[in-house]
This record gives C-alpha cells, sequence and structure tokens, in this order.
C-alpha cells in the first residue's frame, strides 16, 4: 500500500502552524477522556445559550424554506441589517455593495487578505496578538510583522512604535480592540493618534478586528477607528460578527464593511472557496442585529464578576500578577514571578510554556501560554465559563504557585 509523501505539502503550509488554543482545549478533551478532572479556560467561547429570539428565527427560516444557497457573500436582508447596525452602533454609513458576510470573522479577514496581498507585503500586528492573525498573513503569502506592545503602553500600539514598523513593504495594519487575548482597549485619543501616523502613509490599509465590542466592563467606552478618523475611511475594513456577544460561536457569521472594490473582491475569493454562509445562521444573525440588546447588560454584569473574581485571585497567588482588562473575557497575567523557580519534581520553569504545561499536568488546568500570542512570559486564560469552575481552577493555580520553589 502507497502512503502519502508528506514532502507534497506546500512550502506555504510548512510556516503555519495549528492553532494553540484549539490544540491545547483538543488536549484538555484528550485528558478529561482519559479520566483526569481537568478544568479548560483556553477557549473563547461564551458559555451562555444562544438568545431565544434568535433560535425561534432560525427555526422559522428552516420551516419557511431558507435552506437554499444564497447570493455569495451575504442575503441581502443580513447586508441591510449590518448597514443599520454600523449607522447605529459605530456612526459608520456604508452601503450594502460595501458590506462582505463570511463563515466567521476569521473567513472574513482570511479572504481580505487573500484579496490584497503578494508576496513580501508586510502586516503589522500588535503583540500580544490573536493567535490566528499572522498564521493567516503567511499563508496567504504575506510578511507578519510582530510589535511588541508590554503592559508599559497597557499592551496597546503606539504611534512610535507603529512609525517604526511601517517600511515601504506595509500593507496592512491589524487593530483588536477589546483585545484577545489582554483585553486592552484602545480610547477614542489612542486612536487619534495612531491615525495621524496612518494619514502620513496613505498606501497602507486599516484592518480593525471589533469582535468584542459589547463586551466591555467598568464604563469603557468602546470606538472604531473608521469612525474616529473619517479620512481613514476609504482604507479602513472593519471587522465584526455575532459569535461573542450573541454566545453564537458554533452560527459561523461574520461580517465587514469597507471600499466597495476591496469587497468585491473579497467575495470573488469566497466564491471559489465555500459560496455563502450557512443560509439558516445568517437568518438568525438577521435576528441577532435587529433585536433586543437588553441581555448584553446582565451577561457583562455576569462576565466582569467572573472578571473580578480571577483577578483577586491572580493577585493573591504567589508570582502571578494580571492588569485589568477594559472588555472581552480573557485575563493576560504575568507569570514572570515564577520563571525560575522549581516544581515539586525538580523541573525548572523556565518559560510560560513551562508553566503553562505544569499547570495541566499537576493540576488540571489548562490555559494558554502568552508566547503563541507573540509575547511572555504571561499566560491566557479564558473566564468566560461557570463561575464555580473558575473559582477551583483560580484555586488550583494558586496552590500550583505555592508548590514551586
Amino acid at each position: 500500500m502507497q502512503h502519502f509523501n508528506p514532502d507534497s505539502l506546500s512550502l506555504r503550509l510548512k510556516t503555519v502552524k495549528p492553532s494553540p488554543t484549539i490544540a491545547i482545549t483538543r488536549l484538555a478533551a484528550e485528558l478529561r477522556r482519559a479520566g483526569k478532572d481537568i478544568i479548560a479556560l483556553s477557549q473563547g467561547e461564551p458559555d451562555f445559550d444562544t438568545p431565544e429570539h434568535i433560535k425561534v428565527a432560525a427555526k422559522k427560516a428552516i420551516d419557511g424554506g431558507a435552506t437554499k444557497y444564497t447570493d455569495v457573500d451575504g442575503t441581502p436582508e443580513l447586508k441591510r441589517a449590518i448597514v443599520q447596525k454600523f449607522k447605529t452602533e459605530n456612526g459608520l454609513e456604508y452601503e450594502t455593495s460595501q458590506i462582505s458576510v463570511g463563515t466567521g470573522g476569521k473567513q472574513v479577514i482570511f479572504n481580505a487578505l487573500s484579496a490584497t496581498l503578494d508576496a513580501g507585503d508586510e502586516v503589522i500586528i500588535p503583540a500580544p496578538y490573536w493567535v490566528s492573525y499572522p498564521d493567516m498573513v503567511l499563508l496567504t503569502g504575506g510578511v507578519p510583522v510582530s510589535v511588541p506592545c508590554g503592559e508599559e503602553s497597557g499592551f496597546k500600539l503606539t504611534p512610535m512604535a507603529l512609525e517604526n514598523a511601517i517600511t515601504e513593504r506595509t500593507k496592512w495594519l491589524v487593530l483588536n480592540s477589546p483585545s484577545n487575548p489582554t483585553g486592552a482597549g484602545y480610547s477614542e485619543q489612542e486612536l487619534k493618534a495612531i491615525a495621524e501616523v496612518l494619514l502620513r502613509h496613505p498606501r497602507i490599509l486599516v484592518l480593525t478586528d471589533d469582535m468584542y465590542e459589547h463586551i466591555r466592563y467598568d464604563g469603557w467606552q468602546f470606538h472604531t477607528i473608521a469612525a474616529v478618523e473619517p479620512r481613514l475611511r476609504d482604507r479602513v475594513l472593519t471587522c465584526n460578527g455575532v459569535s461573542k456577544a450573541y454566545a453564537m460561536t458554533g452560527w459561523r457569521i461574520g461580517y465587514a464593511g469597507g471600499p466597495a472594490d476591496l469587497i468585491k473582491a473579497m467575495a470573488t475569493i469566497q466564491s471559489q472557496s465555500t459560496t455563502n454562509p450557512s443560509s439558516v445562521s445568517q437568518a438568525a444573525a438577521v435576528a441577532a442585529l435587529t433585536g433586543p440588546l437588553d441581555f448584553l447588560g446582565e451577561r457583562n454584569e455576569v462576565f466582569q464578576q467572573r472578571r473580578d473574581l480571577c483577578l483577586n485571585a491572580f493577585r493573591q497567588s504567589r508570582g502571578l500578577d494580571c492588569r485589568t482588562p477594559d472588555g472581552a473575557f480573557y485575563l493576560f497575567p504575568s507569570c514572570a514571578g515564577v520563571i525560575g523557580k522549581v516544581q515539586p519534581d525538580g523541573k525548572e520553569i523556565a518559560t510560560d510554556v513551562d508553566f503553562a504545561t505544569y499547570l495541566i499536568e499537576s493540576v488540571g488546568v489548562a490555559v494558554v501560554p502568552g508566547s503563541a500570542f507573540g509575547l511572555g512570559p504571561y499566560f491566557r486564560i479564558s473566564f468566560a465559563t461557570s463561575t464555580e469552575r473558575l473559582r477551583a481552577a483560580c484555586s488550583r493555580i494558586g496552590e500550583a504557585c505555592e508548590a514551586l520553589r
């Protein structure tokens, strides 16, 4: 029997890593199936259910026969709902020809990069970053340029750091606010300062990932750069989706507003890959974007209580510290204080990867090392899980830290 030759795989694929968050979640599931008591804090998925009125709309769509192909990049109804959402919530004016709908936010971003990047084109990505940004750039032929943004800048890109990263090959800047993994959010003034740099470099496109727009705390106000600086509007792709705020991760609907020519090119890419997103999911997304948002306040209160529970626990754990996030449902604690310490079995904790491995092996808590997001020594947890599980996980992490010498 002949076997597949791994050398047949493309050189481009060999530069790409599987998603670390998915890999750790899979490992946690395998350990759980093997009988180990594992608490997984690795995946960014709300534990709330999709709101009832959205599920009702999906069932009505099925019963009404809305189960056929749709327009490649979104139904007219969904595009109109997105246009209205951008206008009402963000102060952004778009035509339906400037709207793209894909199978999740990840596909929308991938389409945009595929439609614009040539070999050697650079994409500036502030670190820490969502794990998929650099690999999507590599898969589409570009060069990811990671710009470290440490705690001293609140994990946010500064105008000087942006200016220093720009070269003649820079094609895109990626902004994510509130951020995965840190929860850091850019203020209106911070975005204006970044916009001033971009206005001096008119060839650079801007991709904003606003997926966590509605999940915010302590009165922090969300802003997006195309609204903050209208002069940039014709080269900004404003990306969003229904996954996080509406607890619709499995429905797989992401969307974006941007220049009509870019949107048309993205539709061409999608027409030759997946074609349209799920017709039923699109009907559900219309209900999400046009329906009530009163459930968000209640859910954000729960998220904030969970955030504060974990923050207090980490700040009391020996060797750990953590900044307070503005939004999203992640914490990005520093584990610098445990680097160089020794586990009970004699192994040294030399990196954040070592610490994450120690946690899952010794106390059964799965976290993602900060180096997967481009900045160590940190680790990320998602607090989008039950308060009971979070309390148990924080207790275990504290015990693990106490056991280090």
